[in-house]
């Protein structure tokens, strides 16, 4: 059974051109709570991180891939998270040198239960990372939009982005920075953590709506026992998927947000 909670309207300073925007974070293979945590906003976006740990991420794949991944929205946006980035990296993109460099980080964080499910859907039991695999696994279309991913996406004064901005580089040089190499890391959109995390000089009048970073591993950095709340500019939607059970999105409307919470029981 999934659990859907809706919390209450905060009033905030964004800008949202108008528009209703569903922000979802890390979903990390836990399907059932993807699909109970869709609603039909104008504008939804995918934040990153819909593969690894958990235990469907083939099965987020595929709806996340859809025309219409929940009915009567207008425009879905798909962002990299650095799951992705690594996936991608491992299977060849970049070339045969950045993939042995990849592989070897991705099954550190858990890319095992996403090959695992990669070799299990190909028939193919011990195939390691390639683009051959990717394809028989996934098929052309799911490939064809883990190919397409933005880094961000830019609304009024929201940015929304996996990992976060750093205050300390120029926001359009960073959001820039390109996925096929792991040199940026950790100072990088998808990966940023420290820096991001525990700044608290504001980000030029830009407010940050990201994923990436699950509860207990922001708290030391924010101090904040709920990350769930727009505070010092950011609007953490990690919820700790494959840890928790919870799949977090939000709301985001001009001058007000709500936080939304799936949780299997």
């Amino acid at each position: 059974m999934t659990a859907f909670a809706i919390g209450p309207w905060t009033e905030a300073p964004t800008d949202t051109r108008g528009e209703t925007v569903f922000a979802v974070g890390d979903v990390h293979g836990c399907t059932p709570l993807l699909a109970a945590g869709l609603g039909t906003p104008k504008r939804l976006v995918f934040l990153g991180d819909l593969i690894d740990r958990g235990p469907d991420s083939i099965g987020a794949l595929r709806r996340w891939a859809t025309v219409e991944p929940a009915p009567g929205i207008a425009r879905v946006e798909r962002l990299m998270g650095n799951h992705e980035q690594l996936l991608l990296l491992a299977c060849g993109e970049a070339g045969p040198e950045a993939a042995a460099a990849a592989r070897d980080l991705w099954l550190s964080l858990d890319g095992g239960t996403m090959l695992a499910e990669m070799r299990a859907e190909a028939g193919r039991s011990a195939a390691m990372p390639d683009a051959t695999l990717l394809r028989d696994a996934f098929g052309e279309a799911v490939v064809a939009r883990l190919r397409a991913l933005r880094s961000h996406l830019a609304l009024g004064n929201l940015v929304f982005v996996h990992g976060g901005l750093d205050p300390a580089q120029d926001s359009a040089a960073f959001l820039a920075l390109p996925w096929k190499t792991l040199a940026a890391k950790p100072r990088h959109w998808a990966w940023i953590t420290g820096g991001f995390l525990d700044w608290k000089g504001g980000f030029g009048g830009r407010l940050v709506v990201h994923g990436h970073t699950p509860p207990a591993k922001q708290r030391p950095f924010t101090g904040l026992e709920d990350p769930h709340v727009l505070a010092e500019g950011r609007l953490n939607l990690d919820g700790g998927s494959a840890v928790t059970g919870l799949v977090t999105g939000a709301q985001i409307e001009t001058g007000r947000y709500r936080v939304l919470r799936a949780k299997q029981g």
